[in-house]
């Protein structure tokens, strides 16, 4: 993998995210819906709007138009930005120190990235829900981070799971030379690889997160609903059972999956675009 400064890694990153957000964010629409449906009731005891992916879709686009397919679209590219701007800046940090080089290093540097990548673009986050005038004016600078407790657990096993994955699975598919070295289908290989150990161990996080940033709050800005991470966890095993963790699965793959692979092989196009560039320029 093409080695680059972690400033340049930051705008590299964050466009690679932004450009795989545009293609991804209906998915991001319908797997919203899907999550929050019948929070907190029984299976069975609430009547079900959106039933599986394209009956999804096809309910948003009556109700919303095709437009309201890319609601949040710009909040969304904001979010992405931030986030992964600050991700992928932390991991090429981590990178350029050698941690990466040391067993597990790449898990814990993904998952640190993640974390600070995650409470950073907090308050970004809220834009997508179109909440975050509301809680500024109505809770203040503190309120841009609710929720963040569900957030930087998710967004650190996810980006532990992915930084760790692509690099992993990338250099395996180079072992078996079934690809050109160089090839952007070896980066997509591994993206594709990737993607599946992505959402595997995101989408009960994704669950929790989505229900965390949109319940009720009251005066003090405290959730209605839920404590927390744990509470929020458990309730909805309890009350609806432990498959309610992965509501909105197929839309969660469709969304994740090709997010995945986007931004790893834009991002890893991108590294090499810049290590040519540099090497042209000496």
């Amino acid at each position: 993998m093409e080695t680059v400064a972690p400033a340049v890694d930051l705008v590299l990153g964050a466009s690679a995210c932004c450009l795989a957000c545009v293609f991804t964010n209906p998915l991001e629409v319908v797997k919203t819906r899907l999550q929050l449906q019948g929070e907190l009731q029984a299976p069975g005891t609430y009547p079900r709007h959106y039933r599986g992916f394209v009956a999804s879709v096809a309910a948003v686009a009556r109700e919303d138009g095709l437009c309201g397919l890319q609601k949040g679209l710009a909040a969304g590219l904001l979010y992405q930005g931030l986030m992964n701007g600050v991700r992928f800046y932390c991991y090429s940090l981590a990178c350029q120190a050698g941690v990466t080089q040391q067993p597990g290093g790449t898990v814990v540097a993904g998952a640190v990235a993640g974390a600070l990548g995650a409470f950073v673009g907090s308050p970004a986050y809220l834009s997508i829900l179109g909440a975050m005038e509301t809680i500024w004016r109505q809770q203040g600078l503190a309120g841009l981070w609710r929720g963040v407790g569900g957030a930087v657990p998710r967004v650190m096993v996810g980006s532990a799971a992915q930084l760790a994955t692509f690099a992993s699975s990338k250099a395996w598919v180079q072992e078996q030379q079934w690809l050109p070295e160089d090839s952007w289908l070896v980066a997509l290989a591994g993206g594709m690889i990737s993607s599946v150990a992505v959402v595997a161990v995101m989408t009960p996080f994704d669950v929790v997160s989505t229900r965390l940033y949109n319940q009720p709050v009251d005066g003090a800005g405290r959730g209605r609903l839920y404590r927390g991470l744990a509470d929020c966890l458990v309730k909805t095993w309890r009350l609806e059972g432990p498959l309610a963790l992965y509501k909105g699965l197929g839309p969660a793959y469709l969304r994740l999956g090709p997010h995945t692979i986007l931004s790893m092989l834009f991002w890893d196009e991108l590294r090499k675009l810049a290590g040519r560039s540099k090497h042209q320029g000496t």
